[in-house]
């Protein structure tokens, strides 16, 4: 019995109210969003079929709410993506695996350990990206001294570089009151932050330092921000032209 067959099986075996639920999403997938692969050398986007189940999930997605695809939602549809082109999927345990989320092993073998981020905010740069909580760092409140700052910070990055390869940021574009128009899928070199290493005490003078990185030829390619009263870490002002952009969907308001 071949794929088709055997959903068809299946689908005789449902009760009248599942037979409405299967008709949404059939029609929800009838009509994916457009997708644009932006960097076809890219690891993810070089393999097509991982952008167009990527689409299909959003057309899931979008066929029963309006609102944004959220980060539990990314992460179980990246997931799901990438084992559907046989790529080998291995979730982090929090309390061994600090930082990352999840190591992707891709069809050449290349392993990467990847921290997935979303953000559905208004009015999203097209220039630039932003974390707004990297890590938490509960010891930003007691460190009260430029240098117990510094150290603490150079040390965190350290610590994070070594457990992450690359950030992997799903982008929604969106209008106030809207469903998103267009879905980016970004990826963050975790390289930006080598240059922190670097950085003097006197750029911790404050008590919510903010420290650029450089990053190759980019003096500010992103600018890191210990931020007292939530205890965490921001990432602001990333350029894009640093990241990879790997590929675009485009919704139409009737796929909800």
């Amino acid at each position: 019995m071949n794929g088709r067959e055997e959903l068809k099986a299946r689908i005789d075996e449902l009760s009248d109210t599942a037979i409405r639920f299967v008709v949404r999403m059939v029609d929800s997938l009838s009509s994916p969003p457009t997708s644009t692969i932006k960097d076809p050398n890219a690891w993810i986007s070089r393999t097509p079929e991982w952008v167009e189940y990527f689409g299909l999930a959003l057309s899931v997605h979008h066929g029963t709410t309006n609102d944004a695809l959220g980060l539990n939602g990314f992460e179980t549809a990246f997931g799901n993506a990438c084992e559907s082109v046989g790529w080998i999927v291995e979730w982090a345990e929090s309390l061994t695996h600090r930082f990352s989320d999840l190591t992707v092993i891709d069809d050449i073998g290349k392993s990467r350990r990847l921290s997935l981020k979303s953000t559905a905010a208004q009015n999203i740069s097209t220039r630039t990206a932003h974390i707004s909580k990297l890590t938490e760092a509960a010891w930003i409140q007691d460190a009260r001294s430029a240098n117990a700052r510094r150290e603490r910070t150079l040390a965190l990055f350290r610590e994070y570089t070594d457990a992450v390869d690359s950030i992997i940021m799903l982008r929604a574009f969106k209008k106030k009151n809207e469903m998103p128009n267009r879905y980016q899928l970004l990826e963050i070199p975790t390289e930006i932050f080598d240059s922190l290493q670097t950085a003097t005490t006197a750029q911790f003078s404050s008590d919510g330092p903010r420290v650029f990185c450089s990053y190759r030829d980019n003096e500010q390619a992103a600018q890191i921000s210990l931020d007292r009263s939530d205890a965490k870490i921001t990432v602001s002002l990333i350029s894009l032209e640093a990241c990879t952009i790997n590929a675009e969907w485009e919704l139409t308001q009737n796929q909800a």
